[in-house]
Order: C-alpha cells, then structure tokens, then sequence
C-alpha cells in the first residue's frame, strides 16, 4: 500500500511539473504583517521541465551530496527577471533548481539564501502542491495552485520564531 501512494504521489508530482513548463508572467503582492508595508512584484518566469536523469538534476544531486546522483525523480528549471515596484524600483535576475525525491523537494538556494535547501511537500491534488520549508529560525509555507491551464496561484507565509511577518500572494499568467 505504501508503495502504491509513493507512485501516485510521484506521478502527480511529474504531471503537476510538467504542467507548469512554459513562459509565466507573475504579480506579486508582499504583505508586511507587523507594519502594514505592501510591496508589487511583477516577475517573467521560464519554467523548464526536468526528466529523471537530466544533468540538472545530476548536478543538484551532488550539491545536496546525495550517494545517487540520478534518485532524484523529476524537477523544475525556474529562471526569472523580476521588476519592483514604487519608491525604490529595481530589477532582479536568477533561477532556481527543483529536485524531488519522495515527499522532498531539493533546491540549489532557498528564499533567503543562497545556500542549497530542502523543503517538505505533498500533493493536495492534481493541481495544487503544498511545501513546507525550514531554515535559518524562518519558516516558509506555500502553495501552489494550476488554475485551468493559463493560470496559477500562489500563496507565501513568512514566519520568524512562530510568528507569521509576510504573506506573498501571486497570480501568475501563461504567455506560452
């Protein structure tokens, strides 16, 4: 039985993976909860599909200094340039590398840092993956939503010590 979830987690991971390949616009909006500050993001992401076996993920294996460099199942190429909006504008660059094995979620750099990190997760369903991440006494809960197949939601929860400080909310449009 135990076997049977893993395989359907797996395939709904691959599918959920597969399903957000493309080009994305994303709006962002950053709640600062203790001083009520709101922070616009608007972001252009290129998400690529990642097989079991790419070298990607070979090379995210060995990162995290994993004994077999090709355990990990499927994962996800997030490039991005994103543009802050307001008083301070500015433009960011970078990527991320998404690797899963069982119900982990590796990445070669976690929010706040550019150290690699590891991430719990687990399907909802189909079209919604839920990941909880610890590091550095902060703690990130999020979600992720496929809305159709032109949309995708997200929602963020900063915590620090037990105590939330940011929600990020976005909605994220297909351009291809």
């Amino acid at each position: 039985m135990i076997q049977t979830v893993q395989f359907a987690s797996n395939t709904l991971v691959d599918d959920f993976f597969q399903q957000c390949e493309g080009e994305w616009q994303s709006q962002r909006r950053y709640y600062t909860l203790k001083d009520g500050e709101t922070q616009e993001v608007v972001s252009r992401l290129t998400i690529q599909y990642l097989p079991q076996g790419s070298e990607a993920l070979i090379q995210l294996a060995h990162l995290h200094e994993l004994e077999d460099a090709t355990v990990l199942t499927c994962g996800a190429l997030t490039t991005w340039e994103s543009n802050y909006i307001g008083p301070s504008p500015k433009t960011l660059t970078g990527s991320t590398l998404f690797g899963v094995q069982g119900d982990l979620l590796y990445r070669d750099r976690g929010f706040s840092t550019s150290k690699p990190i590891t991430a719990k997760f687990f399907m909802r369903d189909a079209k919604t993956m839920c990941l909880k991440t610890e590091y550095s006494g902060n703690a990130f809960e999020e979600e992720i939503k496929l809305i159709g197949t032109q949309y995708r939601t997200r929602q963020a929860i900063i915590s620090r010590a037990g105590e939330e400080q940011m929600i990020g909310q976005y909605l994220e449009k297909r351009l291809s």
